[in-house]
């Protein structure tokens, strides 16, 4: 079945940096797109980053510039590197697979706090 499995959250500081990474398996991972999500308390779940299968990314506005998706094919892996964070991000994260007529599939989330 398909499972995902995130890593990497934890308290930075501002203008900190934090790299998630979403372990995949259950599909073909090569084939398909992954996002990532947040949810900040007391809001909706807001789409942060896109990455297409052959590498194509898009990004939120709020996090362009600052944020990077990519992926490593090899170890079935999707990766968010987070660069000056502001408390803002303050979120739990969640990646997902975009599995076409399949659905989608989300992981378990991991939180990343953003604060001095």
């Amino acid at each position: 079945q398909v499972q995902l499995v995130e890593s990497g959250g934890g308290l930075v500081q501002p203008g900190g940096s934090l790299r998630l990474s979403c372990a995949a398996s259950g599909f073909a991972f090569s084939n398909y797109a992954m996002s990532y999500h947040r949810q900040a308390p007391g809001k909706e779940r807001e789409w942060v980053a896109y990455i297409t299968n052959d590498d194509n990314a898009n990004y939120a506005d709020s996090v362009k510039g600052r944020f990077t998706i990519s992926r490593d094919n090899a170890k079935n892996t999707v990766y968010l590197q987070m660069t000056n964070l502001k408390p803002d991000d303050t979120a739990v994260y969640f990646c997902k697979a975009l599995l076409g007529p399949r659905g989608g599939y989300w992981g378990q989330g991991t939180q990343v706090t953003v604060s001095s």
